[in-house]
């Protein structure tokens, strides 16, 4: 079954799916193997830890593809990618959906900013006519062909514009062919709340940021909405900073880690990127020494 066909059929189950936000291939295995059954890339999680820069547009469309074929490599399950803008108009966006059918990528999303684009919790952010991203939606839907890739319609319109035309947009956008509509950073829970109201026959999707412009709640709570997906975009990077940031903290006092254990050890590592299997592999083609007779 291919990726996104395995996505839809996991989508149709009735609930809402908590998505963990992964930045890179460690990430992605690490919340495989705690369970999840579908994973998030996150843009400005890439960018931090790719470039070591904010997400401000600074990735071009091949070192993102680079970034989430590696991810969606790494893993068995399925992988919502995002892609920006998708890098241009209507054929870059056919182009670089191609491109991420070709990676065994399910799921993308593509956001109507203008380029370069931001964080959908920065401000000073600008969108493209609701007509030309219509149009971009209808091009991805046509370069996904039969291959199932789900298509995240989003809207960042909230901000310049207001909640009555992001909420239109989104209707706009699931008619053009999105499956599923994420209207990007409401500024409250009664926000949430009408969106969901105003589109409740469409899929939502939901964006949980710690200390970002919504106000973060529990998946039980968007659930009870009416959100199919909520994902948590950011939250392993924030910890995954704090704990390397205490870490190195540590080390520069002490000059040693001796003394700071919250970390996993050598071995526990080695099970997140499957060292077992590698070893098995290495038994399986080993080449026996050569005896005596034979090297003479």
């Amino acid at each position: 079954m291919l990726p996104g066909q395995k996505l839809r059929q996991l989508l149709e189950r009735p609930g809402l799916f908590v998505l963990p936000g992964v930045y890179d291939c460690i990430s992605a295995r690490i919340a495989e193997q705690a369970g999840f059954e579908i994973v998030f890339t996150s843009g400005f999680g890439i960018s931090g830890a790719t470039l070591g820069r904010p997400d401000y547009g600074f990735l071009t469309a091949t070192e993102m593809l680079y970034a989430v074929g590696r991810m969606a490599e790494a893993i068995d399950i399925p992988l919502v990618a995002d892609l920006d803008t998708g890098y241009g108009n209507p054929l870059n966006v056919m182009r670089t959906v191609g491109e991420a059918v070709k990676l065994g990528v399910a799921g993308i999303i593509l956001e109507d900013q203008q380029w370069p684009k931001k964080c959908g919790h920065f401000s000073g952010k600008r969108v493209i006519s609701s007509r030309e991203q219509v149009e971009k939606i209808k091009a991805a839907v046509q370069a996904r062909g039969d291959s199932g890739l789900a298509i995240v319609g989003r809207t960042d319109a909230r901000a310049p514009l207001g909640l009555d035309e992001a909420i239109a947009r989104g209707r706009a956008y699931f008619e053009a062919g999105a499956d599923i509509i994420f209207i990007e950073a409401p500024q409250s829970a009664e926000e949430l709340k009408i969106i969901a109201r105003e589109l409740s026959d469409i899929p939502l999707f939901a964006n949980a940021i710690e200390g970002g412009k919504t106000p973060l709640l529990s998946a039980e709570e968007l659930e009870a909405l009416g959100y199919k997906i909520a994902v948590f975009p950011l939250s392993g990077l924030f910890c995954a900073t704090y704990a390397i940031r205490e870490c190195f903290r540590h080390l520069k006092q002490h000059r040693t880690t001796v003394g700071y254990d919250r970390a996993v050890d050598f071995e526990e590592f080695e099970q997140f990127i499957d060292i077992p299997h590698y070893r098995q592999l290495e038994r399986q083609f080993a080449i026996a020494p050569e005896s005596e007779s034979e090297k003479s």
